[in-house]
């Protein structure tokens, strides 16, 4: 072939490949601009209803409420966990996380229109008055939840410490609801508290805030000064622990490992994935440890038994977990509060998602109940039950279980089998689960 030709035939490729590339721009163009027309659309729609709204409604409606609900709608129709903040309630999150907060002591999710209870808090007026996990809160004083988003019936609870509030509460298993009057009170969070069990630290970690690490720290300082060579090891009991900060999981996960792999999260885009990995430095030498986990615990507490029991680092005794694997990112407004946004999925060492799944133990105990609870906590529901929940990715979706902790240790099932467990003493009729794990390797790709 003459060196004209070889130009010519190189030209006409070169050519049909510019041609091929401009006719796949255009149609993304199209596209595009067909997706921008679609949106401006909807915002003209938006707009109308909005002029109706404030030109026609019965009263004069305030602009700002007006707005304020829309987005709540919009947020609130992604997942039960996304929502606005307003300026108020942003400032009163951010002295949550720092601990202490006025209110009940509740942690609670919108489902079906009204408030569940995800867990009381220990020591606080919402515990002392008997509410439970799972339990169903429907009116405010007499006045119906319906119609409120999460964070307004939220603000509603709140009020002056020493007033009083009555609760509407629907529970399973009771023919009628029935009210609960509950007086309000500052509520201060201490996230860790710890105990000895003879040879054993026992660790109660009931949130994570941003004290969380620095008291596990101390306790587990205090439990090794106390026993020294006699510890046989310590019980991490995340039984009805809402979450909280995922740094917090984090460090948490971390004071119990040397290496590894603690948590990936996995945005909408690739860049967005991330890797928390342990640092060299196991804060309990290697000491053997039995996690507690039940229908109660939910994201961060399941990221740190997920973590733990994926490195072989500790055996998970107890109930499937609540099932939260998602990853709220919290997003300044300037000086129009925040909005709480599910941003990314989280996924344990071995590459297990949690979402409306939770977290199986590998000791699988079911929980000592008072007969008359038996009737009241028979289905137990967790993530996989909320209405607009994120999907499993793969899978039947299934999580929750009780989320009962006797008072009396005596009769704490779960809490008598971990004990045991450290001894070397397991039930026969207590096969340990297989969870299977993969390589950290694996799990990172």
């Amino acid at each position: 072939m003459r060196k004209s030709q070889i130009v010519v035939w190189v030209f006409l490729i070169v050519a049909g490949i510019v041609a091929g590339n401009t006719v796949l721009n255009l149609s993304r163009t199209h596209e595009a601009v067909a997706a921008n027309s679609e949106i401006y659309r909807q915002l003209d729609l938006f707009g109308e209803v909005l002029e109706r709204v404030r030109a026609d409604y019965v009263e004069e409606p305030d602009d700002r409420e007006l707005i304020e609900s829309a987005i709540n709608g919009m947020l609130s129709g992604l997942d039960p966990h996304s929502a606005y903040l307003s300026p108020k309630n942003f400032r009163e999150m951010q002295v949550q996380t720092r601990g202490e907060f006025g209110g009940l002591g509740i942690e609670v999710t919108m489902e079906n229109e009204v408030v569940k209870v995800v867990s009381p808090i220990d020591n606080t007026p919402a515990e002392k008055a008997g509410l439970l996990a799972g339990d169903y809160i429907t009116h405010l004083d007499g006045e119906s939840i319906r119609g409120l988003t999460l964070s307004e019936a939220v603000e509603k609870m709140r009020g002056p410490v020493d007033s009083e509030i009555v609760l509407t509460v629907v529970r399973e298993g009771m023919d009628e609801p029935f009210d609960v009057r509950i007086k309000r009170d500052i509520i201060r969070i201490t996230p860790v508290r710890y105990e000895i069990e003879d040879d054993i630290g026992y660790l109660r970690v009931k949130t994570f805030n941003e004290q969380t690490y620095d008291e596990l720290r101390d306790a587990i300082a205090s439990i090794q000064e106390e026993l020294g060579d006699e510890l046989a090891g310590y019980i991490l009991d995340l039984r009805n622990n809402p979450g909280g900060l995922l740094d917090q999981a984090i460090a948490v996960s971390d004071a119990f490992l040397d290496q590894g792999a603690i948590v990936l999260t996995r945005g909408r885009k690739s860049s967005e994935s991330q890797r928390a990995a342990a640092k060299s430095g196991d804060l309990t030498d290697g000491k053997p440890i039995v996690v507690l986990i039940n229908g109660g615990s939910a994201s961060a507490s399941e990221i740190v038994a997920g973590a733990l029991q994926d490195q072989q680092r500790a055996e998970v005794v107890g109930s499937r977990s609540f099932g939260k694997g998602s990853v709220q990112t919290i997003i300044p407004l300037g000086t129009d509060g925040a909005i709480r946004l599910t941003t990314a999925r989280y996924y344990t060492p071995s590459g297990r998602s949690i979402q409306a799944k939770g977290i199986s133990p590998d000791y699988n105990v079911k929980q000592n109940l008072p007969e008359e609870m038996k009737e009241r906590l028979t289905r137990p529901r967790g993530e996989a039950a909320l209405r607009g929940h994120l999907s499993a990715e793969d899978g039947e979706e299934t999580s929750g279980s009780v989320a009962y902790v006797p008072k009396e240790k005596e009769k704490d099932t779960q809490l008598q089998f971990a004990i045991n467990l450290l001894h070397g003493e397991v039930p026969e009729e207590h096969e340990k689960a297989q969870n299977t794990t993969v390589p950290e390797k694996e799990a990172a790709n």
